[in-house]
């Protein structure tokens, strides 16, 4: 078993919502991912997602397709981010960290390298965003056997039938995208939110984030009514890309504390 799946489960018996903060590796810099992590956690955060820098984030918006770009200009790859979540756990071996990226970088190292280096290296679990359900029976068995969590991002547009192989491969939490969109665009409808996330209730019994178009506390606190988790990740980097690098820690940690608090009024 993963950290993921007793985290939510605490929370859940502390009747609190989670807050899954997404930032991009390497972003702004390679020095600071780490003490990012920590500052987000610091602030509040109960999962981390931690992009792995790719140059065709099909799924993001613009702020974090620039967050990878920044992130490519150091050379940030596959095992960097391994080595982050490594020196992360020297000092925090509580947090669940989930890796957040696309099949290209998986696919070239190898879903069996890509699996034990993760384990390794003290991750959680994995979204990859182009790795279709029907396609990852056997990803999702070797991640399971390796207490690692496969989350499966759902949409708007995700029929039942998607949902359904959704409830059969994964594991850890569900990742429900509030937008016909991508990461970052648009305003959330959170009566539409509510009205579909108690659908997918119907076939995946694991605990639900919301996703995608949460920027204040105002419209976390709005999803916390019908989530079991908001995730934030564009409006972190927007903070990132207001302030100098040498603030950037601060920054972060301010901003979660302050959606934290939201939640938990």
């Amino acid at each position: 078993m993963s950290r993921i799946e007793p985290t939510f489960a605490a929370l859940k018996a502390a009747n609190k919502t989670g807050l899954v903060t997404f930032i991009t590796a390497g972003d702004p810099g390679p020095e600071v991912t780490v003490p990012l992590m920590h500052a987000l956690v610091e602030g509040g955060a109960d999962v981390l997602e931690l992009g792995i820098p790719f140059s065709d984030p099909m799924a993001e918006g613009p702020v974090i397709q620039r967050a990878c770009e920044r992130a490519l200009k150091f050379n940030i790859g596959l095992q960097d981010v391994f080595g982050f979540v490594r020196e992360f756990r020297k000092t925090n071996v509580a947090t669940p960290v989930v890796l957040m990226g696309y099949a290209n970088p998986i696919e070239r190292i190898g879903p069996d390298t890509f699996i034990s280096c993760a384990k390794e290296a003290g991750a959680d679990g994995a979204i990859v965003v182009d790795y279709p359900p029907e396609e990852c029976a056997a990803f999702a068995e070797s991640m399971r056997a390796n207490d690692l969590d496969l989350i499966f991002l759902l949409a708007p547009t995700s029929t039942t039938k998607r949902v359904q192989q959704v409830a059969r491969y994964g594991s850890g939490f569900s990742y429900y995208v509030s937008l016909k969109g991508v990461t970052g665009a648009g305003s959330i409808d959170t009566e539409d939110v509510a009205r579909r996330v108690s659908a997918i209730r119907e076939h995946v019994k694991l605990p639900i984030g919301v996703g995608f178009g949460i920027r204040d506390g105002a419209t976390a606190r709005a999803v916390a009514e019908v989530a079991d988790a908001v995730v934030i990740g564009s409006r972190i980097i927007q903070e990132l890309e207001s302030v100098p690098q040498e603030q950037a820690v601060a920054a972060v940690r301010t901003f979660t504390a302050g959606i934290r608090s939201a939640l938990d009024a």
